[in-house]
């Protein structure tokens, strides 16, 4: 059987660029399913982790699957069943608070606010948490961070940017982080995962502890318009669900991690661009200047993880 064919470095980058705009476009499905129907944060979240867990088994069942490397060592079952269930709830949280902080305060500040303190809240849990340093540029980036988030939460006297939003963006950026830094943990010991085994199985835990509060909620939409909100719910679980993860891994497996985090940023801008040119929704000068500082502050991380990442290799050649 012929080797499979690694994946370049253009084509990966290129898998990150449709993965972002695609995340980006979720919010904007879900806010069209609250317009159209009476469906909630939390039966939207179920419908998507339901819909693609089935579209990744059947990915995967149609994928010719390589022999396994001799010189990689299986995961212990242990650590895959942690991994599986902390993903899903991770992926639980971080998609219902989403939904909601979309239903609550609009697309375009839930997806900023998601996606900016996401990257400070993996920072500061990955030296809380595992002793990685920060550095002074980490710091000052999530310094700039925490300013961003106060001028969205303070600076909108209009009314634009609710609180209760905003919170339930820092929750979702939470299950984010979380997912992240569990991923960190257990790679530290070695031992290999499949990712795109792992998501779909996360999927289903997160399906599986969202069915009882999705019941509870309404988990059958009422609507004037059941053909509009399939096509959307068919959409928000096929492209930036099981698409856009299954190509996330593919790409991040051949970047570095760095940039990969500063082409994520492609989903809140496609999300700002939707909001506006779509939904109507109004960016004030308080929301752009806490946008651009929480976007500043990402390109400050990636940029602190580059230069740190180089600094460990040329320690690691002299050595």
């Amino acid at each position: 059987m012929a080797t499979p064919t690694p994946l370049s470095v253009g084509r990966g980058l290129l898998y990150l660029a449709f993965a972002g705009a695609a995340w980006g476009t979720a919010g904007a499905a879900a806010a069209l399913v609250f317009g159209a129907s009476d469906l909630g944060p939390l039966a939207l979240s179920f419908w998507r982790c339901a819909g693609g867990l089935v579209l990744l088994l059947g990915a995967m069942a149609l994928r010719r699957r390589p022999g396994p490397a001799a010189s990689v060592v299986p995961e212990a079952r242990g650590r895959r069943l942690l991994r599986i269930l902390g993903t899903g709830v991770g992926l639980m949280v971080f998609q219902s608070a989403y939904f909601a902080a979309v239903e609550a305060t609009g697309l375009a500040v839930a997806t900023v606010v998601t996606l900016g303190a996401g990257p400070v809240l993996i920072a500061l849990g990955a030296r809380l948490a595992l002793g990685e340093r920060i550095g002074l540029w980490g710091t000052a980036a999530v310094a700039g961070a925490l300013a961003g988030l106060a001028v969205l939460w303070t600076g909108n006297g209009a009314g634009t940017v609710r609180p209760s939003g905003v919170a339930l963006a820092l929750l979702s950026a939470a299950g984010y982080a979380a997912i992240t830094l569990l991923t960190r943990w257990l790679g530290r010991s070695g031992g290999a995962a499949d990712p795109s085994t792992t998501t779909a199985w996360a999927f289903g835990v997160a399906a599986l502890c969202l069915a009882p509060f999705a019941c509870s909620e309404g988990l059958l939409p009422h609507t004037g318009d059941p053909v509009r909100v399939v096509v959307l719910l068919l959409y928000v679980a096929a492209v930036p669900t099981a698409l856009a993860y299954a190509l996330y891994f593919a790409g991040a497996a051949v970047v570095r991690s760095a940039t990969v985090s500063v082409i994520m940023l492609l989903e809140p801008v496609s999300a700002a661009v939707i909001a506006v040119s779509v939904l109507g929704e109004r960016i004030t000068v308080a929301t752009a200047a806490g946008t651009a500082l929480l976007l500043l502050a990402v390109l400050g991380l990636a940029a602190t993880e580059t230069r740190d990442a180089a600094r460990a290799r040329r320690e690691a050649v002299a050595l």
